[in-house]
């Protein structure tokens, strides 16, 4: 086996060593200096949420308190801690660390067009549960999504888009039929908001990492929908 392949077969018991060797690092160090808020690591679920919650009023009200994104770059290079994740859209309007008014070092970012959790977002959240020590998971919709509206499009015309986008258009498309069911006057609406609420309860029942974390209560998920025009986030 060449060289090269050997570096690259890393065993996943490395990984977790490796990441949970951080984590400690960063859980000894200043990590509660990350949080330009003032308020101390979340100790449950329910407070990280709450958190969440709060520094999207920040935004709205645009009274802001983390600007100096430079504060403390030594103690990061430690390890993270982040308190929640955030499965948002690659929307390059939607910045989780905006809307939330959170500093480097505190919101885990998994990305995808049209927010959806695949094989590697739930590696992802897995990761970030059970070495990390997140809290909370928020799956995130935004407004005008273009990867949902393609996909009631697809449905609609009855084609399926060019290149890899089909993989892209299967994932959302049950939300996007449980939402044609109801109806809806905004089935754009609608759709997006099912397809947060259907991705919060596959992290939540996921085995076996995350339906254990959230049976034991040491996690909690929600579902969100940003809507861009005002900055503000509807939990549903």
């Amino acid at each position: 086996m060449c060289q090269e392949c050997i570096r690259a077969t890393i065993s996943r018991r490395g990984l977790f060593k490796g990441g949970l060797a951080m984590s400690v690092a960063a859980a000894t160090g200043s990590t509660a200096a990350f949080a330009q808020t003032g308020d101390a690591d979340p100790a449950t679920p329910e407070e990280a949420l709450q958190r969440l919650v709060d520094g999207n009023e920040r935004y709205v009200a645009n009274t802001p308190v983390n600007v100096d994104h430079s504060a403390e770059r030594v103690a990061r290079s430690l390890g993270q801690q982040p308190f929640a994740a955030i499965v948002a859209c690659s929307d390059s309007r939607v910045v989780p660390e905006l809307i939330f008014d959170q500093g480097p070092g505190e919101l885990f970012i998994v990305r995808v067009a049209g927010n959806f959790i695949n094989e590697d977002g739930l590696a992802s959240l897995e990761y970030g549960v059970a070495v990390l020590g997140l809290k909370t998971i928020l799956v995130l919709g935004h407004s005008s999504c273009g990867a949902v509206d393609a996909t009631i499009k697809s449905i609609e015309d009855r084609e399926l888009p060019p290149g890899h986008l089909p993989s892209l258009v299967s994932a959302i498309t049950p939300a996007v039929y449980d939402a044609m069911a109801g109806n809806p006057d905004d089935l754009l609406a609608a759709a997006t908001q099912q397809n947060a609420r259907l991705n919060a309860e596959k992290a939540a029942a996921s085995g076996p990492v995350l339906s254990k974390a959230h049976a034991s209560g040491n996690i909690s998920t929600a579902a969100g929908v940003y809507d861009i025009s005002t900055g503000k986030v509807a939990f549903l």
